[in-house]
């Protein structure tokens, strides 16, 4: 009988030096940083960094933020389904071409992209010169946000996607198209339910990144105050007035609604993977 001492080890170390790592680590890059935006705030009271948070131009610069990240993380979750679906299930000339394109975004400097946008989305550019006889305006406008943040948010979406495609079992689909069930309703019944978690992971990465976009956003919304002013650019406004207390209240603020609206997703996305088991 083998004893304890030649039991087989993990290939990684115990617990309770792996967890201190990772505590720590997590605390160097994310909760350290974040503490300090908390203790900025503790010079302001409660009634000042009430009356900052809620002012009419703040509470704009929210809605704007959120409502233009929502948008276009839901558009980004029917087109990401679609070029990861064709990405995985079809071969064509240049796939490997077009797969890379895909991490583009992650590459190209937001400015950079924020310009060329702007550039193409204008009155005067290439798409925005065809949308501007139609009475719709692109750039600088709601739409012309969302744009930008469907362009930054749509490799996460097909990443997420991409993996669980792939591993999905063909003889499933098989078997339903056998017994006799239709493409749409094998593919609602058999392939959604397996891509439904992914699909919400990959929209609450794209909608995360779209509330604190700040680059490809500036130069392409306008910065009206009260109707295209997002919150990143209403905080570095007020850093360049030198008004800290003021940026601090408006940074705090959008860092709780973001994390409530996160948790709420990720416990949304725990109990459709338990009902798909």
């Amino acid at each position: 009988m083998p004893s304890k001492a030649n039991t087989k080890r993990g290939v990684l170390p115990g617990f309770g030096l792996t967890m201190g790592y990772s505590i720590l680590y997590l605390s160097l890059i994310v909760l350290i940083p974040l503490s300090a935006l908390l203790l900025n705030s503790t010079g302001l009271t409660w009634e000042k960094f009430w009356s900052i948070a809620t002012d009419p131009r703040v509470l704009a610069s929210y809605r704007v933020s959120f409502l233009t990240a929502a948008a276009a993380g839901l558009v980004d979750s029917v087109l990401g389904l679609l070029l990861a679906w064709v990405l995985v299930r079809y071969d064509f000339p240049g796939k490997k071409i077009f797969d890379a394109m895909i991490d583009l975004p992650f590459a190209l400097p937001t400015a950079v992209a924020g310009v060329s946008l702007t550039a193409l989305y204008s009155s005067k550019g290439w798409l925005g010169s065809l949308f501007e006889p139609l009475g719709i305006k692109t750039a600088f406008s709601p739409l012309g946000i969302t744009l930008a943040l469907m362009f930054i948010g749509i490799p996460f979406v097909v990443r997420t996607v991409q993996p669980v495609l792939q591993d999905l079992d063909a003889e499933v689909e098989e078997a339903a198209a056998t017994l006799g069930s239709s493409s749409f309703r094998t593919f609602r019944s058999v392939i959604l339910p397996e891509l439904l978690p992914p699909l919400l992971t990959g929209f609450a990465l794209a909608f995360s990144r779209g509330i604190g976009e700040y680059g490809s956003v500036v130069f392409i919304s306008g910065n009206m105050p009260m109707k295209t002013e997002i919150a990143p650019l209403l905080i570095m406004s007020k850093l360049e007035q030198f008004d800290y207390a003021g940026a601090t209240a408006v940074a705090l603020m959008l860092l709780l609604i973001s994390f409530a609206l996160l948790l709420l997703i990720n416990s949304l996305q725990g109990r459709m993977r338990k009902t798909a088991r």
